[in-house]
């Protein structure tokens, strides 16, 4: 049935700054959505306090823990505003009876020119070039080609196969490690499974395209990072904890890694030492943030929602 007083709370704090097409949808299907009124990601108690009699939510990367599930008593659905389910207490969820969505497709090409954009940042330093002219240091450093280079993938599911696509026309070799690789993709595109260890030893760029999981966590952790060429470069456009971001430092700032790039960290927002390193790009997890990829994923995200309660009988 159509109640006009059901409440969804959206979770996100960037969902409809960008477009209003999501937000009427949900106006249209009788919907009431309460915002997130803190303009941050929202803590447990938070968004216990938020979830009260709420049907649904459009949620973001905050954590959607048993005990949060277990106090929204009135809670059918969780459409998740991005790809990745780590956030969520899927059994829990499961459990309850709690549909869960997300938008896997629409944010595979931007998180793909991001990375390809930092990668080519790296090589041509031209983040550094930058400030040294705007410092008035006309001190150019010598770079390198991405022609020719091994790129290794960690993680070859949509944002990775994306990014094969794209690397086509760079004339580079690809290398992949994935627990379960797509033979049919990997002939197609003449990519090279290997262990993650023989990938970190032959890639002169790793990129990480992989969900944050027990398994996942730190998977990059200090024995990994030191089987690194010394010339080679890091980037993770992922999740925050699938490096260890300290041991990175270090290596970073000895010399022992060449470069990183880092979208997503393990406590956001990042506060942390590589701020102080000038071999290391940092930006505020922003894979996703493109107009068109924001508009695309906040439609995906209602009509998710509204589909989602009208299958258990809300709507």
């Amino acid at each position: 049935m159509t109640n006009n007083m059901l409440k969804v709370l959206i979770s996100s704090r960037s969902f409809g700054k960008i477009d209003s097409g999501a937000m009427k949808l949900l106006d249209r299907a009788g919907l009431k959505s309460d915002l997130n009124p803190y303009g941050r990601k929202l803590e447990e108690n938070e968004l216990i306090q938020l979830l009260d009699d709420a049907v649904g939510v459009i949620a973001g990367t905050e954590k959607i823990t048993e005990k949060v599930l277990s106090n929204a008593e009135k809670l059918k659905v969780i459409s998740r505003y991005g790809v990745g389910m780590d956030n969520v207490d899927l059994n829990t969820a499961n459990q309850k009876g709690i549909l869960v969505f997300n938008t896997p497709e629409t944010p595979s090409i931007a998180v793909a020119e991001l990375t390809i954009t930092l990668i080519l940042n790296l090589l041509k330093k031209t983040n550094k070039h930058d400030q040294k002219v705007k410092q008035n240091q006309w001190k150019p450093e010598i770079g390198n080609l991405l022609s020719e280079k091994t790129i290794g993938i960690i993680g070859l599911g949509r944002i990775g196969k994306k990014l094969v696509q794209m690397l086509k026309g760079f004339n580079v070799k690809i290398i992949a490690y994935d627990i379960k690789p797509d033979g049919e993709f990997i002939q197609n595109n003449n990519i090279e499974t290997t262990t993650l260890n023989t990938l970190l030893q032959k890639s002169d760029i790793i990129t990480l395209h992989l969900p944050i999981t027990e398994e996942t966590k730190n998977i990059l952790g200090e024995k990994q990072l030191q089987m690194i060429k010394p010339h080679a470069i890091i980037i993770n456009t992922a999740r925050g904890g699938l490096i260890d971001e300290n041991t990175l430092y270090n290596m970073l700032k000895n010399k022992k890694i060449a470069g990183a790039a880092m979208d997503a960290f393990e406590q956001e927002p990042y506060t942390g030492k590589l701020k102080e390193l000038d071999n290391v790009i940092l930006t505020p997890h922003i894979g996703t943030f493109t107009v068109e990829t924001r508009k695309n994923m906040e439609i995906e995200a209602a009509n998710n929602l509204i589909n989602g309660l009208k299958k258990v009988g809300v709507l």
